[in-house]
């Protein structure tokens, strides 16, 4: 009886041990997860623009989900984190951020490749600066010789900010 009982607490031991090991969170997958390739905060990669006949466009390229974004006029652009004045002539400026975000990836390294501080020869659109990536928000300053009169929007596969300016109207005819 005391080896029926030995072996029944072994085999009891030994189906918990088992069952216990084979547990598999709920969602869990064997398969390669997004998360190994869409990375967790929102990567700005690149600022780019275009002059189309009636409006210039603005396009912030995301790697990953992109994040809330906010548009807003100042009166000047200041660099995140020091404060300096960015060096861009205009008379309007545009502040673009996106948070949570981050030009650099894990290892600190920069995955942004647009540009810095850029001077651009289009009728609406006078210059472009990355101003900040510091604590979780990325900062893109534009530049403008008029008040701007803008739209922004959304798109998707790859996502993408984009901000369209419109042109100033130069004398219409009747």
């Amino acid at each position: 009886m005391l080896h029926h009982r030995s072996l029944a607490a072994v085999a009891a031991g030994i189906l918990l041990a088992a069952g216990i090991g084979a547990t598999i969170p709920a969602g869990a997958s064997s398969a390669p997860s997004r998360s190994a390739t869409v990375p967790a905060t929102a990567l700005a990669v690149n600022a780019r623009w275009g002059g189309h006949s009636t409006f210039d466009r603005l396009v912030i390229d995301v790697r990953g989900s992109l994040p809330p974004v906010s548009v807003q006029e100042v009166r000047e652009l200041r660099y995140d984190g020091s404060g300096n004045k960015v060096p861009l002539a205009g008379k309007y400026f545009l502040q673009i951020s996106l948070s949570p975000a981050a030009a650099h990836d894990d290892a600190g390294r920069s995955v942004y490749q647009g540009p810095r501080l850029l001077k651009i020869y289009l009728p609406t659109l006078k210059g472009v600066a990355l101003t900040g990536d510091f604590e979780g928000v990325i900062t893109i300053g534009a530049a403008f010789d008029t008040k701007p009169a803008y739209k922004t929007f959304r798109l998707h596969s790859p996502e993408r900010f984009v901000i369209d300016i419109a042109h100033p109207m130069v004398g219409c005819r009747a």
